[in-house]
């Protein structure tokens, strides 16, 4: 259809496998441009903003011009789904292109390859074939319903025509004519009238309104150069809470300082306390292992006969000297628990 239409280039559908808006946009243009040659829409897609404008710019002018309605969301996407929406516009001109071929089917091969067609050129007879189209109907419906009235109307103006003009009657009425007019002149000129008495009101108003503003005005130079009772005392309570408050910020100031040190003394207490402990548990394990050991090695001497009496009492030492390291230990610990 493109290549029956005079597009100049070469589509398939090999084209539209990817998305490809620079194409649709193209071919958008182009039966833009076919349909109304002056149309001004901006063939700028560079930005999305930019595309996004451009659909809606084409889909109103085919809404409003050629009464095609499309799917612009389709026509962004600008896939397979797009060429649909392409073909709604592409089938009108081919129709019309094979229909305006048919009435000419007189014209000789050659005379027939020459011609070119050009539906731009037909857009304004077509625009005019339509507002008069409208113009008809609308006159048309107003004609029947006036041909409808025309039994009551027509002996109405019989009886018009029949009755003899009467000069006094004519008279009276234009009597009264004129009398509409001069009242509705009077009436003209009261509100003239009544529009100048307004404008001196307001104008009175107005002047009244600027006296009271100039006497404002001066009532609040008058305030602003008096110095008001008990200013004194104002700032000099002022100095002083501002002396207040710089006391207060130093001592918040101190107070946070005194306990962040509070603070970080009671930590290394606490790792203190917390090494104290383990190495304390360290040294209970280590004696319970030279117990064990030696209570082992005592076990293993009393097994042998030829062990002598002054190893015994050897032993004996050594198992008072374990009993003095655990009471020491003990009292290591208490003292480590009792510590602040």
């Amino acid at each position: 259809m493109m290549r029956a239409l005079g597009y100049p280039r070469l589509i398939s559908m090999e084209n539209f496998h990817t998305p490809n808006f620079m194409l649709v946009s193209e071919v958008l243009l182009w039966l833009v441009k076919r349909y109304e040659p002056q149309t001004d829409i901006p063939p700028d897609v560079e930005t999305e903003q930019d595309r996004v404008f451009f659909i809606k710019a084409v889909a109103q002018f085919m809404a409003t011009k050629v009464h095609i309605k499309l799917n612009t969301k389709k026509l962004y996407q600008a896939d397979g789904y797009a060429v649909k929406e392409l073909l709604k516009v592409t089938s009108v001109l081919y129709g019309a292109m094979n229909t305006k071929g048919v009435e000419r089917a007189d014209v000789s091969e050659e005379d027939s390859s020459k011609l070119k067609f050009d539906l731009g050129s037909k857009i304004a007879d077509l625009k005019a074939a339509r507002q008069l189209a409208s113009e008809i109907t609308s006159k048309g419906a107003s004609l029947y319903d006036l041909l409808g009235k025309e039994v009551e109307l027509r002996e109405a103006r019989t009886e018009s025509i029949a009755r003899p003009l009467e000069i006094n009657e004519a008279e009276k009425m234009m009597k009264i004519a004129i009398d509409c007019v001069l009242e509705q002149v009077q009436k003209t000129k009261d509100m003239l009238n009544n529009v100048a008495l307004d404008e001196a009101s307001l104008e009175a108003k107005i002047e009244k309104r600027k006296l009271e503003l100039e006497r404002s005005q001066k009532r609040l130079q008058t305030l602003q150069s008096v110095r008001p009772a008990f200013m004194d005392e104002y700032e000099k309570i002022e100095k002083q809470l501002q002396k207040q408050y710089s006391s207060y910020l130093e001592k918040f100031r101190n107070l946070t300082y005194m306990e962040q040190l509070l603070d970080d003394h009671r930590q290394i207490e606490q790792e203190m306390f917390e090494e104290a402990a383990n190495m304390l548990h360290l040294t209970q394990n280590r004696l319970k292992e030279e117990e064990q050991h030696l209570l082992k090695s005592g076990n293993n001497d009393d097994s042998d006969v030829e062990i002598q009496e002054d190893e015994g009492s050897d032993n004996e030492v050594e198992d008072r000297q374990i009993m003095k390291q655990r009471t020491t230990t003990e009292t290591l610990l208490q003292g480590i628990l009792t510590f602040p």
